[in-house]
């Protein structure tokens, strides 16, 4: 086996760069426009809500780093499974990975139909509004995506560092301009809740979800130039990146609606984008959630055929798996395939609802 990996057909064409925004859209999906609302119902105050956010940042940059060390001795196409199989056991290592490759792709099928959702209302007249519109969004969505990254690592890559930068813009421009623009909310806090610790404990819960995913980095460890270097440096980008726009968002949360207002507002986004903008807020949101849905699912195309490879190594998975095209450096077959993993889930169930459950 340690021949057949030396003589890897993948070239490393992946910039620090491209792998900081992977690492970004892996994390940034669409958790940061939903869960501050539950963290604020949790923690009840301002003052937890935001040592939530920060300590969850600290505790995640830090799994990162554990990541980014691993990753950088260790780079290796589809680095998540292989660690574990040369670490314990291949079988241990293809039940984690199998199951990521079925909740992986049946959850970037969901998260491109929030993203069609929230696009919906932007394209289409209301009387077009259906469930089957959505379902076409959504497809049409995976189909693109995965149609740049089978030209190639590279036009994968530039589509996501697209996606991921006006993300940061639409992101960073909605803080700021709602801290111009939008009333403050009351400074009237609520009366301070027993069992601090408790609250805090429930909120760190989903400030975690919207933190993770960087882990999954791993398997584009062969893919990425002088890892061993840049890796590290890759994923540190990536999550300070990450914890420095979530805590801008939130203080523009907080300071604009109130950690009541905050809890109140179960698309809190939302909420920010109408009091900044007033009704024209809602396109702007829409625009900003679908970008993030759509940077999530790209950035997830281009990291689980690596995975799909790593196992084919180890004979778990069909050697056609291993067949990579020299020129685009593809995975044809396991990028197919991750495809299928999304798009059969999304015909047969046809929601959001449905692919969650």
């Amino acid at each position: 086996m340690a021949a057949e990996q030396q003589q890897s057909p993948i070239r490393a064409r992946l910039s620090t760069f491209d792998t900081a925004m992977v690492v970004f859209s892996l994390v940034v999906g669409i958790g940061i426009f939903r869960t501050p609302a539950i963290v604020a119902g949790a923690a009840g105050s301002t003052t937890l809500f935001f040592t939530a956010w920060i300590l969850a940042g600290v505790i995640s940059l830090i799994g990162a780093l554990t990541f980014a060390e691993i990753g950088s001795r260790y780079p290796r196409a589809g680095g998540y499974y292989r660690v574990v199989a040369d670490s314990y056991h291949p079988t241990l290592a293809f039940m984690l990975n199998w199951s990521q490759t079925l909740m992986q792709g049946a959850g970037a099928a969901g998260v491109a139909f929030i993203g069609a959702e929230y696009l919906m209302p932007v394209l289409l007249p209301p009387q077009w509004r259906t469930p089957h519109a959505s379902l076409v969004l959504a497809c049409a969505t995976m189909l693109i995506l995965l149609s740049l990254n089978y030209r190639g690592v590279k036009p994968g890559a530039h589509a996501q560092n697209l996606l991921s930068l006006l993300k940061i813009v639409m992101i960073i421009g909605l803080a700021v301009l709602a801290l111009l623009l939008a009333p403050r909310a009351s400074i009237v806090e609520p009366v301070p809740a027993a069992h601090s610790g408790l609250r805090l404990a429930s909120a760190l819960i989903p400030c975690f979800y919207a933190y993770g995913g960087y882990q999954l980095t791993m398997n584009l460890g062969a893919d990425l130039k002088d890892a061993r270097r840049r890796f590290p440096l890759a994923i540190t980008a990536g999550m300070f990146t990450v914890v420095g726009l979530y805590l801008v968002l939130n203080f523009s949360y907080q300071r604009v609606l109130g950690i009541g207002g905050i809890a109140d507002s179960k698309l809190v986004a939302a909420a920010l984008s109408r009091a900044t903008f007033g009704p024209s807020g809602e396109v702007l949101i829409s625009i900003a959630v679908f970008l993030s849905a759509a940077g999530f699912v790209n950035a997830t195309i281009i990291q689980m055929p690596r995975s799909f490879y790593a196992m084919a190594q180890d004979g778990v998975l069909p050697k056609a798996f291993l067949r990579v095209n020299p020129d685009t450096q593809v995975q044809e077959v396991g990028l197919l395939f991750f495809g299928a993993t999304m798009l059969v889930p999304a015909f047969l169930l046809g929601s959001f609802e449905k692919l969650l459950n």
